[in-house]
């Protein structure tokens, strides 16, 4: 059966297409056309239940209960070779729903998360979770690694499907069991992951989806039958979160928001810095949590360096998302959209608007902001402080390396931020004093067998990488006396 039969009508839940116990909906809706295109069911707290005991089930009893890191892997390869048969479906559904531009959800989306799932699939081949230690109070000590139990997955709207990948991945290869809640923006995204998952016989219960409101979402994180909750959205819900789990003494992994400084130093190539901040500053129509959207330029190269911005951002294609040549799509919803201008407008009080600032000609449907910098007096601006979520830039100017650095670090976040320089060890050496959980040098891009996360409020933990995994195991310290 393919993906429309289930629209309407069902949940994956416990490896079956299930019935929805209420007949409350959402909506979905194309972010260029505002046009729906189809609803699909919304969970009350009935169906929370199921899908918890779902995965309990299968993390407590059956196969996956009692499976090796090597037969996990087995399962996921075949997961692997299911989600990326399904790799352009899943990009188009993504752009459909909330506007990211094809040429992006093309490589992040229906190939990165793709590359998530096999690396992980990868690590649990030869995952070792028992070691022997020498003892100082006895013989020796076994210290085994044991899955935490069941989780429960939040994820955005943003990146729904690398999103989602960055917890089931390394979940499944420490043996952990998932409810997955996606936001109601992007959901038919979710129906083509659970296809795949069918498809590659991932047993009953190891990954359940369930599209869900916030009311319910909170349900779920502060679920009995929960044992870990995996988020990623805004610092204002991950500390609601955080409330929650640090009153259950529950482990947590927040992925929040970000306010990222990209350091242009006065040795960099200005046509080199413009070719590769689009990708760094405006990913996925500004929408993206590490986007470098504090342009931290020399004072004795602002105004170049403001002209050059303006130039970039007048350049890009703004329209249809599932055009290849596009560059900035629509915002997610129109209720986003309200917020992004409502921050442009704040901005015009204390910043100069340089270019941009409205929506784009010709576009009467769909929600488009076009791309638009400030110039700004210094970093205490709303437009340098907030965190927009939209394609819109602060230009700051600064007076040396070290008011740079001062800058970069006066923000409540550090999640990502890039330095552009001709010499890469001058780079580096500035890169160490960034407040930030990652940076790049004359670029950006997470990578997937590396840590990714933020600082401050920009959360807590770690996707990708073996650390990532680490995140979804326990210890157990086993002391052998005699």
């Amino acid at each position: 059966m393919g993906v429309q039969d289930h629209l309407q009508n069902a949940f994956y839940i416990g490896g079956e297409w299930v019935a929805p116990s209420s007949k409350k909906h959402f909506d979905l809706i194309n972010a260029t056309t505002e046009e729906v295109i189809g609803s699909v069911p919304e969970a009350a707290e009935a169906d929370v239940d199921r899908a918890v005991a779902a995965a309990r089930k299968a993390f407590e009893t059956g196969p996956w209960a009692n499976s090796t890191p090597a037969e996990r892997a087995e399962v996921m390869g075949r997961f692997v070779a299911a989600l990326a048969k399904r790799s352009d479906a899943i990009a188009r559904a993504v752009s459909i729903q909330n506007g990211m531009p094809l040429a992006v959800s093309s490589g992040l989306e229906g190939q990165f998360s793709v590359g998530v799932l096999a690396y992980y699939a990868e690590l649990a081949k030869n995952l070792q979770t028992d070691e022997v230690r020498p003892s100082q109070m006895g013989r020796e000590t076994l210290v085994s690694r044991a899955p935490l139990g069941v989780v429960a997955g939040i994820v955005p709207w943003n990146f729904p499907v690398t999103l989602a990948i960055s917890k089931i991945a390394p979940a499944m290869a420490a043996g952990c069991t998932l409810v997955m809640k996606p936001s109601p923006g992007t959901i038919l995204d979710s129906y083509i992951m659970a296809e795949s998952a069918a498809e590659a016989g991932v047993p009953a219960g190891v990954i359940n989806w369930v599209a869900a409101d916030r009311e319910v979402g909170a349900y779920l994180v502060s679920h009995p039958g929960v044992d870990k909750v995996a988020f990623t959205g805004s610092t204002a819900a991950g500390r609601a979160i955080a409330r929650v789990c640090g009153e259950l003494l529950r482990p947590v992994t927040l992925e929040l928001g970000g306010k990222s400084a990209a350091i242009i130093l006065d040795d960099a190539n200005l046509e080199t810095v413009m070719q590769g901040l689009p990708s760094v500053s405006l990913l996925n129509n500004g929408q993206t949590c590490f986007a470098c959207t504090r342009i931290l330029a020399p004072q004795g190269r602002y105004q170049q360096v403001v002209d050059a911005l303006a130039a970039m951002a007048s350049s890009l294609k703004v329209g249809d998302p599932m055009d290849m040549g596009t560059h900035v799509g629509p915002m997610a919803s129109a209720l986003h959209r309200n917020r992004v201008e409502s921050c442009i407008e704040k901005g015009r009080s204390d910043s100069k608007l340089v270019v941009g600032g409205g929506r784009p000609k010709g576009l009467d449907r769909g929600w488009f902001v076009q791309p638009t910098v400030f110039a700004v007096p210094d970093n205490s601006t709303s437009i340098a402080r907030d965190e927009i979520f939209g394609p819109v830039l602060a230009v700051i100017p600064y007076k040396d390396e070290a008011d740079a650095v001062r800058i970069a670090n006066d923000s409540v976040y550090g999640l990502g931020g890039s330095i552009w320089s001709s010499d890469e060890g001058r780079a580096r050496k500035l890169a160490r004093q960034v407040q930030t959980g990652t940076i790049g040098i004359n670029g950006y891009m997470p990578s997937i067998g590396s840590p990714f996360g933020g600082v401050k409020a920009s959360g807590l933990g770690r996707e990708f990488g073996p650390e990532a995994l680490a995140g979804y195991q326990q210890y157990k310290s086993t002391y052998v006396m005699g």
